[in-house]
């Protein structure tokens, strides 16, 4: 989410207010494979609505609007995908924008605010990501990995990775980040740690990568198991919003354990400030956590440092990457 200006006016309000309806339409054509059943060919509306099992009038409409803002072109009748659309919408393509599925999963938990505020927490009885299923952690992991293979590269362009040997990535999804590490210093050997139904998921994109020589898995609950002993690098990237405070304190805890001296605990999240309003992203991310979780948040960079010196690492000190990403690193002694 980008920076936005303070609202002003009305007229920028409402445009905030009014911006759920195109992205509901999108999100629900991603839904019905409609650039899918698109690619390549052309259909009328009806004969579309006929492959996906919907009404044809409604297709119709929905149809007009995705042509209105480019998505689709519209001749005669028949609609086809725009060449952007047959870029980053159909799922066979190598840019295809494969976090469309995790945010519809999401609107359906932000459309439970009202209650949540009420209520103080999800409403969703199942907080166990392990138990969700393959569908929903196949959706999840890939939009994890859509945003985590730029930032896994951006994180190795601004760390010294020139004395890592061995690294840790806990919670790590897809490998994104310890992919980009290697591809920086191809010497590393990493593990990704993740729950028992992800690391299935997780072999899948290190076979893609042909890194099976480079990386492994070890399956576990970060909170109740070990993590493992003798890293020069233990990366946390996107984790600790999952957790209340005392689950982060002795996760990095862990994480510390799992250092050889010298080595680099690194911790990549919303870093907030002590009135908790900036940066917006975190601010909305946030309630992310509240609709999404039982207890998640986004912490202070003062909390999370707070956390790391209780765990012995000493020279905190956060990085801020060209992408405005920012890292909070400690050492151990």
């Amino acid at each position: 989410m980008p920076e936005m200006k303070k609202i002003e006016n009305p007229a920028e309000l409402m445009e905030i207010v009014n911006g759920f309806r195109l992205s509901r339409i999108v999100l629900t054509a991603h839904e019905l494979r409609m650039f899918d059943h698109l690619e390549g060919k052309s259909f009328s509306s009806a004969d579309l609505a006929s492959l996906i099992n919907a009404d044809a009038r409604a297709t119709d409409r929905l149809m007009n609007v995705l042509a209105s803002i480019g998505l689709l072109a519209k001749n005669h009748g028949l609609y086809t995908n725009s060449a952007f659309a047959d870029k980053f919408l159909v799922s066979s393509s190598p840019s295809f924008l494969g976090g469309l599925g995790h945010t519809a999963d999401l609107w359906r938990k932000w459309s439970t605010l009202t209650e949540v505020i009420r209520k103080g927490t999800s409403l969703d009885l199942e907080d166990n990501f392990n138990e969700r299923g393959p569908s929903w952690i196949e959706s999840f992991i890939a939009a994890m990995h859509a945003r985590g293979v730029a930032q896994g590269r951006e994180l190795a362009s601004v760390l010294d990775l020139s004395k890592i040997k061995r690294s840790l990535d806990v919670g790590g999804g897809s490998g994104a980040f310890t992919f980009g590490l290697i591809e920086k210093n191809p010497a590393i050997r990493g593990v990704i740690f993740d729950l028992p139904n992800v690391v299935p998921v997780t072999q899948k994109y290190i076979d893609k990568a042909n890194l099976g020589q480079s990386v492994i898995t070890a399956a576990g609950d970060y909170l109740s198991d070990d993590l493992g002993a003798g890293f020069d690098l233990v990366l946390m990237s996107a984790i600790i919003h999952i957790n209340n405070p005392l689950e982060n304190r002795k996760l990095i805890q862990k994480g510390a354990d799992a250092l050889l001296p010298e080595g680099l605990l690194v911790i990549m999240d919303h870093l907030m400030s002590n009135d908790r309003t900036e940066p917006l992203q975190g601010a909305v991310f946030a309630i992310n956590m509240l609709v999404g979780t039982k207890h998640g948040d986004t912490y202070t960079r003062d909390e999370i440092s707070g956390w790391m010196e209780a765990a012995g690492l000493s020279g905190i000190r956060t990085m801020n990457a060209p992408s405005g990403t920012q890292y909070i690193i400690g050492i151990k002694a």
